[in-house]
């Protein structure tokens, strides 16, 4: 039972949550562009605000490790370890890709997307890494993981296996659209967002999964390339 404060910038959403015992409590979002440096902080403070909390209230913090943007999910760890480290509170690393599918399942349960044979569907959220590639893997509908965490530039053959076998498989999140057409896919509406880091956040908070504040880093899946421009600056 823990009051946790949850952060994901992994992607063009900056998303910050103030979680209660596995519930949600207060939540800021903003999709206005990548200036998470910018934002994180005051909706921390606004939520805290909120609710009449002082940061040494909180009992832990959770942070999306990714994969995503290289420059988001540095961004929201950084922070997170900073509060970890300055109020000695542990830090909970949470898959982001486990907590877009468990927005897609927290939805449907409440009736906010209506998905034919639900038990037989396979859940597949992408997060988009430029071009025709996606970070992504597979779950059921009861949240089992059942594939490794890919980076995929997606073919009509991406998961060709997995799709002959379910009557419904479900693509969402910031890769998916792009990739609807190629893999003639079911695509519904599930944006990344702390909302499906409550539970998960909860769960490992009780089992004392706690990840090492100093050495933690996020998962970027890829190496950060370092290009150099062709225009002339001078």
């Amino acid at each position: 039972m823990a009051l946790i404060l949850c952060i994901e910038t992994g992607t063009d959403i900056c998303s910050v949550g103030l979680v209660k015992d596995g519930e949600l409590l207060s939540l800021r979002e903003s999709d206005a562009g990548r200036d998470h440096a910018g934002r994180v902080a005051v909706f921390v403070d606004e939520l805290l605000r909120e609710n009449e909390l002082d940061p040494s209230d909180i009992d832990a913090v959770a942070v999306g490790e990714g994969p995503g943007s290289y420059t988001g999910l540095r961004i929201g760890v950084s922070f997170a370890k900073g509060l970890c480290y300055g109020l000695n509170k542990p830090l909970i690393a949470v898959s982001s890709l486990a907590s877009l599918a468990q927005v897609a399942i927290e939805d449907y349960q409440a009736g906010i997307i209506d998905i034919d044979n639900w038990e037989e569907t396979l859940l597949c959220p992408m997060i988009d890494a430029r071009r025709m590639e996606v970070y992504t893997t597979i779950f059921d509908t009861t949240a089992r993981q059942l594939t490794a965490v890919t980076a995929e530039v997606v073919t009509a053959e991406t998961f060709a296996t997995q799709r002959a076998d379910t009557k419904h498989f479900v693509i969402f999140g910031s890769g998916a659209a792009k990739c609807q057409e190629i893999l003639g896919a079911e695509l519904i509406n599930i944006v990344p967002s702390v909302r499906g880091m409550a539970r998960l956040a909860e769960e490992k908070y009780c089992a004392g999964d706690f990840a090492d504040v100093a050495y933690f880093e996020p998962y970027y899946l890829k190496d950060f390339v370092v290009t150099t421009t062709r225009k002339k600056l001078f």
